[in-house]
């Protein structure tokens, strides 16, 4: 299987806490590559050096050759110059990583970055750290400040072992040509583009980017002195695409007496092989779009359908923190299985949708037009909300669902479309008994299923810590028998740290 495929993933990082040693941090690299310098890409970096000093003392010294190549494991393959897994970590962190990409900026997915940089040697240039903005500035600000870790950055005066890349939302358009428009470069072998996603909410009263205070005396980003003032200059530097729609302040008034909500930014990577164009989408935290401020999730699926239904799109990395006994009003952001399997049947649903514009029959009869998938499936209800379709209704904003295109020269447009009604966060409720498996949906008769050959890997489950299975083994049982009601198709699996991924 491994001659065979085009990515090799290795979950170095899992979970989501509250263990701080397998927190989540991801290796992908292209196989043609075959472990070249600067061949392999980190996606989040919670745990790093020290989840790839783990797997190397399981396979040293038994899979290591005398020429010092790796000849089974995850690293197979891997040419490692020194006799201890530690000092042959700190080379694959050196060398072999190309760049690390980051969701968003909690502590779970960058704490590793911050206390391994420190081993990175100068006369190697600078590591790049690729994210939106927005998480840039939080990370520059309130981690590389020297208050909380040295700055290490090659901005302000640092010590120059990081670079900070500005990762255009969206893709820019001004690179690539074809399917991979907006992609940049992620590393040797491989392109990235980057979508914005919502992680929640929280009461931010001052936006990181732009330096605006939403309401004076701010607690969370207080202007002072030791507040560095941020420069994120985008690759595309005009105006509209800097500040476009998915990265400008996202700020909802609820109680007048309260704080207003925005909403926390996370992101999905779009990992292109640059030879083969096959793609993987890693995902950071995310939240689905029926309890969210916004329907950010839709986006990353109108992206993602047509390189399903071409046969591209191979794999999807995301997140499952709980399992359905979780209420909705205690998600923070996060997702359990009858919320990724709604998410996944709207995918599902946008799938049918680009086959059906694609068939013979249908390139025959239909006009320029394309059709839109129905409001039913674009527009989520959360199995377990109280809030009616009235109600839904009602609160619905008369502003049009869509908003300029970040750049004039961009050829596509992903719409923003604000959620239906704010969820109800009440007292949570009791309504752990009240699981509603999905609905089977038009496609059940179909050949092939909408989402079948789809790999889908959890990352990011929440450990209890407690005496019993793995919470993980809960999670996966669900998932598969939600996914198998909805007719989706595809596979969900949970990986294991001490093995490679084969995509």
């Amino acid at each position: 299987m491994a001659d065979q495929a085009t990515f090799q993933v290795i979950v170095l990082g899992p979970t989501g806490g509250p263990r701080e040693d397998s927190v989540t941090g991801i290796l992908v690299r292209s196989t043609s590559t075959k472990w070249s310098p600067d061949s392999v890409v980190a996606v989040d970096a919670g745990t790093l050096l020290a989840g790839i000093i783990r797997l190397l003392e399981r396979y040293i010294p038994e899979c290591k050759d005398d020429q010092g190549l790796m000849t089974s494991g995850p690293f197979q393959g891997l040419e490692l110059p020194y006799q201890t897994a530690q000092a042959n970590a700190a080379h694959v962190f050196r060398e072999i990583i190309g760049a690390v990409l980051i969701t968003h900026p909690h502590l779970d997915h960058i704490s590793g970055l911050a206390i391994n940089t420190p081993i990175l040697e100068a006369g190697a240039g600078p590591k790049p750290v690729a994210a939106l903005p927005s998480v840039l500035s939080a990370i520059k600000n309130h981690m590389f400040n020297d208050v909380i870790w040295p700055n290490l950055s090659d901005e302000d005066g640092g010590a120059g072992l990081l670079t900070y890349q500005r990762l255009v939302e969206g893709g820019n358009p001004r690179f690539g040509r074809g399917d991979s428009r907006g992609y940049v470069r992620a590393c040797n072998g491989l392109l990235t583009k980057c979508l914005s996603i919502s992680h929640g909410k929280c009461k931010q009263r001052y936006h990181p980017e732009s330096g605006i205070h939403h309401r004076a005396g701010s607690t969370v980003f207080a202007e002072h002195q030791l507040m560095i003032p941020s420069r994120a200059i985008s690759v595309d530097q005009t105006d509209g695409s800097f500040y476009s729609p998915a990265r400008s302040p996202r700020i909802f008034p609820s109680n007048p007496k309260e704080p207003p909500l925005a909403t926390v930014e996370s992101s999905a990577f779009f990992l292109r092989d640059h030879r083969t164009g096959i793609e993987i989408i890693v995902f950071g935290d995310v939240e689905p779009d029926s309890v969210s401020l916004e329907s950010l999730n839709k986006r990353v699926w109108e992206a993602a359908a047509p390189k399903i239904a071409s046969g591209n799109l191979r794999a999807i990395f995301i997140e499952c923190s709980y399992n359905d006994s979780i209420d909705d009003a205690y998600l923070y952001g996060h997702m359990c299985p009858r919320h990724l399997v709604s998410e996944l049947s709207v995918l599902a649903a946008k799938v049918v949708e680009v086959r059906e514009i694609n068939s013979p029959d249908k390139k025959r009869k239909r006009e320029a037009e394309i059709p839109v998938v129905p409001e039913a499936r674009s527009e989520q209800v959360s199995p377990r909300s109280k809030r009616s379709q009235s109600y839904a209704e009602e609160k619905r904003p008369s502003v049009p669902l869509t908003e300029p295109r970040s750049h004039p020269s961009e050829s596509f447009e992903l719409p923003h479309v604000p959620a239906a009604a704010p969820p109800d966060f009440g007292d949570g409720g009791d309504h752990a008994d009240m699981v509603e498996e999905p609905e089977p949906e038009a496609w059940d008769d179909t050949k092939p299923l909408p989402l079948e050959g789809l790999k889908v890997y959890i990352i990011h489950i929440k450990e209890h810590l407690t005496d019993g299975p793995p919470p993980g083994d809960l999670i996966l049982s669900e998932l598969q028998a939600h996914g198998k009601a909805a007719h989706l198709g595809c596979e969900f699996f949970i990986p294991n740290p001490l093995e490679g991924i084969w995509i």
